[in-house]
């Protein structure tokens, strides 16, 4: 499909040589890898954070409105800093640099953690924590997106993967390293993978920038229509079309619903598997990974398919089955079944993230896919932010089971706002 398009716009231009974008894809492969690299770190940290919430929440006393409400305001600073960090990356660029600072911003709070023994201070640095992260994705999926317009969902896909991976791998690893150290000790060994890769970022895409102020036309540099940068007015203007994109508004808050889903699982998951089904440290820690695992597994499969076959097909089967497992895994209860539920719903729950992203970049204007990137994660770390405070109010009132019913009905509503989605063409790019 891509070659026959590749040759019917090289007959129209009147030539078979590569353009511009077709050296810039070539290029730029190596970042995909590079940049997926600095994503795992970016969910490294949050997932690390997840293992050691009843480690903290037994220390300091905490009841489960107070751990949810931790996570709250992470999410809900994440929120407001969201729309802001996609107008920087709309208006300056500069993504190699955006993406090391955010790096830099997401490891450094968890660091000052373990120095605090005030739950006020917790609450500030998770804050820090949740704007830093809003500076990576507006950054990282319009630029990635943008270099592969034919390959969307597979490219940010294997972005999404970086993510999983750090989502998997931190809980066997910091699990590993609660069974010999303290947790105020692994917090501070914990900030050196996030410096050493800000490191590389700054190194090797630091000079690099999302919209200069100049075209490009030469070959084997960025294509011109991705490099065009617009001034504050240009913006504002743009902005304003931007809000009444109907498709924007629906898949963000599809995906405000879907992260409730999501983080108040994550929140209220390691707490059930510890204090109800009296998991150890170890055993908590590897559960969370072969919930992150199968989500690994699910990204490239997903965004292959909705590459394929589209995206709604994709979105809206991941939705109702991952409402099913949610269903499934509150009958379970404390039978080994729950378990293996936890693997299927991270297969079906994760498979989401990377086929909404190109499927709201196909329906927004390219030169605003910061802010549109900008807007869907502030409406997810809304959503985020809310879903474990709700969840923690029903977990003391009805106890932690309920919670699973909570989630169901969650991404039950995100499955249905995909339903009035409009039925329109990918703009090629």
């Amino acid at each position: 499909m891509r070659s026959s398009f590749t040759t019917a716009a090289a007959g129209a231009s009147g030539t078979t040589a590569p353009g511009p974008a077709d050296a810039a894809t070539a290029k730029s492969f190596k970042e995909v890898w590079l940049i997926s690299l600095g994503h795992s770190l970016t969910h490294w940290y949050p997932a690390t954070f997840y293992l050691l919430l009843p480690i903290i929440g037994a220390e300091l006393g905490l009841s489960f409105s107070q751990i949810g409400l931790i996570m709250t305001c992470q999410y809900l600073a994440g929120a407001v800093a969201n729309v802001p960090g996609g107008v920087l990356v709309d208006t300056v660029g500069r993504k190699g640099l955006l993406m090391a600072v955010s790096l830099f911003w997401v490891g450094f709070p968890y660091l000052l953690m373990g120095f605090s023994h005030s739950y006020v201070l917790l609450l500030m640095c998770v804050m820090m924590v949740g704007i830093g992260n809003s500076l990576w994705h507006p950054t990282a999926i319009p630029t990635l997106a943008r270099r592969y317009p034919d390959r969307k969902g597979l490219v940010l896909s294997l972005h999404g993967m970086g993510g999983n991976a750090g989502d998997a791998i931190a809980p066997l690893v910091i699990g590993a390293l609660l069974a010999v150290f303290t947790w105020r000790q692994v917090v501070v060994m914990n900030v050196v993978p996030g410096l050493v890769m800000s490191v590389l970022l700054l190194v090797f895409l630091g000079t690099l920038q999302l919209g200069p102020k100049k075209k490009r036309a030469v070959a084997g540099e960025e294509p011109a229509g991705e490099s065009a940068g617009q001034s504050l007015r240009e913006y504002g203007r743009n902005l304003r079309q931007l809000l009444r994109n109907r498709s924007l508004m629906l898949l963000s808050t599809s995906g405000a619903f879907r992260s409730m889903t999501q983080n108040a699982l994550l929140t209220f998951l390691p707490l059930y598997l510890a204090r109800e089904l009296g998991y150890s440290i170890m055993l908590v820690g590897a559960s969370m990974f072969a919930l992150q695992a199968a989500g690994l597994a699910a990204a490239p499969v997903a965004g292959h398919l909705s590459d394929r076959m589209g995206r709604r097909s994709v979105v809206m089967s991941s939705m109702a089955m991952t409402a099913v497992v949610l269903v499934f895994m509150a009958f379970a209860g404390k039978s080994p079944m729950f378990i293996a539920f936890i693997a299927v719903l991270g297969f079906v729950l994760y498979a989401l993230r990377p086929v909404l992203q190109a499927w709201l970049l196909e329906s927004t204007p390219k030169n605003m896919g910061g802010s549109s990137i900008g807007i869907l994660f502030g409406a997810q770390s809304l959503g985020s932010s809310v879903a474990p405070l709700i969840g923690g109010l029903i977990a003391d009132r009805f106890g932690l089971s309920a919670t699973f019913y909570f989630l169901a009905g969650t991404i039950v509503c995100a499955n249905v706002l995909i339903v009035f989605m409009p039925h329109t063409q990918p703009e090629r790019e």
